[in-house]
């Protein structure tokens, strides 16, 4: 019983499968027979398609030709060879174009920048020191003034036969039309774009600063030297160039004064960034070198609280630049000025000379008549500049330069 039942489940389970190989094979031929009628169905309508038709479909694509421009009077364009010849000879009239022209500093002073774009240019420090290149250091004298300079000739002797070991920049008042028949060819180009200075206003401090950022657009000066147009040089160009190269100090004027003038100028309102003990005054003739022309100018925290704080009767031109100084470079700054002056009459003015007080004894008297110090060693070499001549005092100075200041 056992053994029947066990054929019929043996019989019925090999029927089944019989059955499902059977509609397996069914299916696979339908499959085949689909796809080759719809290949040949396909074959035959493409053939009916025209090939451009037949290049979209199964072909890249190239970039739509655009109709020709037809113009009524085409302009006459040269033909344009391009070949080696050709490039190496454009280049070779170019010429090499890379650091030489990067220093080559610009042969006017004439820019288009306003100051915030002047001062971001002119604070760009090369993060390397090692210079790869052969440099000339120079000094830039830069003037304040209002017009023209009356007493370029005196100057004209002093610069000649040291061209390259010095730059001039001049700032005028926007109002001054040019006019400076004095001025010879070395003055030329060097007035800096200007705005509006004012005695005792903050926009002395704002042209110092403009001054120096236009200078140091020129990577050879090395140091810098504020004057206006009523000073002179008290020594010939050989003598002061190696007193200020030579030197370890700048020279920025900053001392206290416990007086109205002097402490009495400070404002509570710049503390805690500077207080009363940091306070200084100082004449506004300096020399800087580099580093500290390029603080200046850099200044932000220090100058917009000048700015806000320090209005007449406090004068920022003798209060900012000697409070920094000494606040940030009191290491390296001398606390003398190089120009000589006289405030011996009182007054908020120092004296002016005129033609008859220019004589030899007063021109020694301010070579020679102070004691100071020079890297470490007394001198009485302490003025290298003196002010303020009238331009009556021309002819008197060109007299007694060849003498006394041995230049011309």
């Amino acid at each position: 019983m056992k053994n029947e039942q066990h054929n019929q489940l043996f019989f019925t389970s090999k029927l089944f499968n019989s059955q499902m190989y059977l509609h397996n094979l069914v299916a696979y031929f339908i499959l085949f027979g689909s796809g080759l009628i719809i290949g040949i169905s396909l074959s035959f309508y493409l053939k009916d398609l025209p090939n451009t038709l037949q290049n979209k479909l199964f072909y890249p694509q190239s970039p739509p030709q655009q109709p020709p421009l037809i113009i009524s009077s085409p302009p006459q364009i040269p033909n344009l060879v391009l070949s080696d010849n050709s490039i190496n000879s454009e280049t070779k009239s170019v010429g090499r174009i890379g650091l030489r022209d990067y220093l080559k500093p610009p042969k006017s002073c004439k820019h288009d920048m306003k100051d915030e774009e002047l001062i971001w240019r002119a604070s760009m420090v090369p993060r390397v020191r090692v210079l790869p290149f052969k440099r000339t250091p120079k000094i830039a004298f830069m003037f304040l003034t209002r017009g023209s300079l009356p007493l370029a000739p005196l100057w004209e002797r002093f610069f000649r036969g040291y061209e390259g070991l010095y730059s001039i920049y001049i700032h005028s008042q926007p109002s001054f039309n040019g006019n400076a028949p004095e001025e010879g060819p070395i003055f030329h180009g060097r007035r800096i774009p200007s705005k509006r200075v004012e005695w005792g206003k903050f926009n002395m401090v704002e042209a110092e600063r403009r001054l120096l950022a236009n200078a140091l657009l020129d990577l050879s000066n090395e140091r810098f030297v504020l004057l206006s147009e009523s000073c002179i040089p008290l020594y010939n160009f050989t003598t002061i160039y190696n007193y200020i190269m030579n030197s370890t100090k700048t020279f920025m004027e900053s001392y206290d004064l416990p007086s109205p003038v002097g402490r009495g100028r400070y404002n509570k309102k710049m503390r805690p960034w500077i207080t009363l003990d940091q306070w200084r005054k100082g004449s506004q003739w300096f020399e800087v070198d580099r580093e500290m022309a390029i603080d200046i100018i850099s200044d932000q925290k220090y100058f917009q609280l000048f700015k806000r704080y320090c209005k007449p009767a406090c004068y920022s031109d003798e209060h900012y630049l000697p409070t920094v100084a000494t606040m940030r470079y009191w290491w390296k700054n001398g606390n003398r000025t190089l120009t000589w002056v006289d405030w011996s009459k009182g007054g908020p003015h120092p004296t002016r000379f005129i033609r008859t007080e220019v004589t030899a004894d007063l021109l020694n008297r301010m070579r020679n008549g102070t004691k100071c110090e020079y890297n470490g060693e007394p001198t009485n070499m302490c003025y290298l500049f003196a002010r303020k001549f009238l331009p009556s005092t021309l002819d008197r100075l060109l007299r007694f330069a060849p003498k006394i200041m041995k230049f011309g």
